[in-house]
């Protein structure tokens, strides 16, 4: 499967973009469909770290384990799943526009399937990925600059 693929532009530095979307605590306030995170251990945020993201599609929750898969500050990010039928990969960069006080913030996503996943994936979770991504990196946008 191909990657979706959205990019925003943010009036904020990319050290707080950064920041702000690499704390995985933060990412129920601007992606509609995460419940809950927990982290899994109490080490800071690296290459290595995990945490389980619940989302929230349809009626039902499903809990995930995602991986920190690369931390490059405050340039890009990768966070990948680990378990389940449908696992995420997301890829996350931020360029510096203009004076270094706006940023270009690109998010990528594929997805891994496994078992049932190979069917969930391309019928119901990608398709609910394709339609919430835009709103979240709005959202973000909005957090990001004050607006919400």
């Amino acid at each position: 499967m191909t990657a979706i693929k959205e990019t925003i532009d943010i009036s904020r530095r990319p050290e707080d973009v950064f920041s702000y979307v690499t704390d995985p605590s933060h990412l129920p306030e601007w992606q509609e469909s995460v419940a809950s995170v927990t982290p899994v251990g109490d080490a800071p945020l690296e290459v290595g770290s995990r945490v389980v993201v619940t989302r929230k599609i349809g009626h039902r929750e499903f809990p995930m384990t995602a991986e920190v898969a690369e931390l490059d500050p405050p340039r890009s990010w990768r966070m990948r799943g680990v378990d389940g039928p449908v696992r995420g990969d997301v890829k996350g960069t931020i360029e510096p526009l203009g004076d270094g006080e706006r940023s270009r913030v690109t998010l990528s996503l594929e997805f891994e399937t496994h078992g049932i996943g190979k069917m969930l994936g391309p019928l119901v979770v990608r398709p609910h990925a394709r339609k919430e991504m835009p709103r979240n990196e709005q959202k973000l946008k909005g957090l990001l600059e004050g607006h919400e």
